[in-house]
């Protein structure tokens, strides 16, 4: 089951239109103020969750009438909405992956959040991304192939989430590396792009921050 989160942060429609018409999800949650840009893009939630501080409140009404099922929790509390959202996303039986659509905006605390969220499904071994207009962020702690025509945008950046990511090799891509160490502090990993039309990745050990971009 693949598993669509919407929240409060930033979200363009035009291009998230565009990519839902790409994917098929079969659950969405819509966390707090979130739920206004799922009304616009045309989706009905599953869930709505979020201590609900920032969700119009007439809006909320609309779906509460429609039986919506609501979960409702305390703005005092020790998880942020969307991480709820992303746990509650975990535990569903058939939860095969996860994308979660405006994490990213104006509050980089919360974003930088919503990034370290993600190591929850790494470590279920459950595929999971951040998508908004320029950016597709993901998690790995193993190997992965590139493919032009697959990619989110034209460039791709390895970010090391752990101290040092070692081993790293790069194969088909402009900027190749061969047992390369990536330490946190460095911009090594930066703004690379594929020299052809696949390209792989390989590293022994550590957690690569992984974002496939666009301007």
């Amino acid at each position: 089951m693949k598993i669509l989160i919407v929240t409060g942060g930033d979200v363009d429609a035009a291009s998230a239109a565009g990519f839902l018409k790409t994917y098929d999800f079969s659950y969405v949650i819509a966390v707090d103020g979130g739920l206004a840009s799922a009304d616009f893009l045309g989706l009905t939630p599953n869930l709505i969750i979020g201590d609900f501080d920032t969700v119009d409140g007439e809006l909320l009404e609309v779906y509460k009438r429609a039986g919506i099922h609501l979960e409702t929790h305390r703005p005092e509390k020790d998880a942020t909405d969307t991480e709820l959202a992303f746990s509650y996303a975990l535990d569903l039986p058939e939860a095969e992956e996860i994308v979660i659509l405006g994490a990213l905006g104006r509050r980089f605390d919360h974003a930088l959040g919503n990034l370290h969220v993600l190591l929850q499904g790494l470590r279920q071994q459950i595929p999971c991304r951040i998508i908004d207009s320029h950016n597709s962020i993901s998690l790995l702690n193993k190997g992965k192939t590139f493919r032009r025509k697959e990619l989110f945008g034209t460039y791709i950046s390895l970010i090391p989430m752990t101290e040092q990511v070692t081993g790293v090799t790069l194969t088909g891509f402009k900027y190749p590396l061969k047992n390369a160490v990536l330490l946190q502090g460095s911009s090594l990993g930066i703004s690379n792009e594929l020299d052809a039309e696949t390209g792989t990745l390989t590293f022994e050990a550590g957690i690569l921050i992984c974002v496939e971009s666009k301007d």
